[in-house]
């Protein structure tokens, strides 16, 4: 596997601003990013100089679930040949407008992206 960190970690929030007023305020993380695009806000934050980011997320299901999980990888398609080998369903890559990613699911079901840059 070529994977080299956790890029981002969604966490499931039920409310936007008490969850960056804890992350931000009283963790300290700076907010990479604060943005709406229609009914969805893309709530970024991370610790100073951190390679991983989380997002808080307010329309995901229901907090204790994890989808999102993404990481970073240098060679995606080599580690997406070595999944499928496995017995890993992995979908993807595919090339989209941000990167190329593929997509798959662990045991139990939480979601995890693949990426490369």
């Amino acid at each position: 596997m070529h994977i080299t960190h956790v890029r981002l970690l969604t966490v499931p929030v039920s409310d936007l601003d008490a969850a960056k007023t804890f992350y931000a305020g009283t963790l300290g993380f700076d907010v990479v990013m604060d943005r709406s695009t229609g009914p969805i806000r893309w709530l970024q934050l991370a610790p100073e100089g951190a390679q991983t980011n989380i997002v808080l997320a307010d329309h995901v299901p229901a907090p204790g679930s994890l989808h999102g999980l993404m990481l970073e990888t240098s060679d995606l398609d080599a580690d997406c040949a070595k999944l499928r080998a496995a017995g890993v369903d992995v979908d993807g890559p595919q090339d989209l407008p941000w990167g190329r990613q593929a997509t798959l699911t662990d045991p139990d079901g939480n979601g995890i992206v693949l990426a490369a840059r």
